[in-house]
């Protein structure tokens, strides 16, 4: 049958609004049964911590689980050792290159006494759980580290280095050495080395412990500036005696090569997460932040990366045959000296300008 074009338009209308409110309908619907964090838009923000072992490990533990809880993207970036004047430079430019950042409590000690930092938002029961050298207002400690004397047991067998006075014996243990080229750790081996007590090394008598350096700086083959590096040299055999981070050789041990983790003297401290002073995106970073508290989570970073986890109930995730291996396990603990947060914070620029202009000598 002919319909007019009258007819014809009303009937368009009336399709049109027929399938207009359809459509909402299923909007309406859509909206309520998609994810909640969908409804809102995706934060984005930079993690960066100090990348070899830690960016796996991290990704498994913190950065993979937070962006499919929330949804939010995580870059996740390696950042240089020590980042004091990277996030001083952040604060002075209002250019924010990383949100949150991992910084050793010493770092943090002198960022807070110039006031670059965020404080942080320590409220829930996984915050509360965190141990007490771990926590202060504006940063939270995630990892407990250890610089240890660490060497090939394909040179010296089992029998190898137990002390600093060891490794500056070059005769009783011949090899080639490498050493740190920064004062923070090397100037409490030099110390430890001329026979002061481990509970005398702060504050350090800086002249005892430059005229200790001298007498090992002849023999010492590589000037290491990285973490990365000293597990190159071991796994290489390039050097034979290295001091290092305990995670840096235990990816070595791990994975079977021949490298033996000497715990006696070591020098322990903690790093965990900071946010610049003025960063716009604080507020998600400092959510990031307590995610990072939760004793899972610390649990299992430590199947890759060997340090020690900041809330103590993570211990209860940690198989034993794993724990052995951590800086905080009792026999280990025990054996190692506390790094001084405030000798480094206070002193730490004096300490690294003399070094650079003793290696010059």
């Amino acid at each position: 049958m002919f319909k007019s074009k009258r007819e014809t338009g009303i009937a368009a209308a009336s399709l049109s609004r027929r399938e207009l409110l359809i459509g909402a309908g299923a909007a309406t619907l859509a909206l309520t049964q998609f994810p909640q964090h969908a409804a809102f838009a995706k934060e984005t923000f930079t993690v960066a911590d100090p990348g070899g072992p830690f960016g796996p490990a991290f990704d498994a533990a913190f950065i993979k689980p937070y962006e499919q809880e929330t949804g939010d993207e995580i870059s996740h970036v390696a950042r240089i050792h020590y980042p004091t004047v990277e996030i001083k430079a952040m604060v002075d430019t209002k250019s924010y290159n990383w949100d949150v950042v991992t910084a050793t409590d010493a770092d943090r000690y002198e960022l807070t006494r110039q006031g670059l930092l965020e404080p942080l938002d320590w409220s829930g029961d996984d915050m509360a759980q965190i141990m007490a050298s771990a926590h202060k207002p504006d940063w939270m400690g995630t990892d407990v580290y250890a610089a240890v004397l660490c060497y090939r047991t394909d040179k010296y067998g089992k029998g190898g280095p137990k002390s600093w006075t060891d490794f500056w014996n070059v005769e009783k243990f011949p090899g080639r050495r490498a050493f740190h080229k920064h004062p923070i750790d090397t100037l409490e081996q030099a110390l430890l080395a001329d026979g002061v007590a481990a509970d005398k090394v702060y504050p350090i008598d800086m002249d005892r412990a430059f005229a200790s350096l001298d007498k090992i700086k002849p023999h010492i083959d590589v000037w290491w500036t990285g973490g990365a590096q000293t597990t190159q040299l071991l796994e290489s055999g390039e050097c034979d005696i290295v001091p290092t981070w305990n995670g840096r050789a235990q990816v070595l041990i791990d994975a079977g090569k021949p490298v033996e983790i000497e715990w006696n003297q070591g020098i322990y401290s903690s790093e965990g997460w900071v946010i610049a002073k003025g960063n716009p995106k604080a507020a998600v970073c400092k959510k990031f932040i307590k995610f990072c508290a939760n004793a899972k989570r610390q649990a299992e970073y430590t199947k890759t990366l060997a340090y020690g986890p900041t809330n103590p109930k993570a211990y209860d995730f940690i198989p034993p045959e794993r724990a052995k291996y951590l800086p905080t396990a009792p026999d280990n603990i025990k054996r190692l000296v506390l790094s001084s947060t405030e000798w480094w914070g206070s002193n730490k620029d004096k300490a690294i300008e003399r070094f650079d202009a003793w290696l010059l000598k």
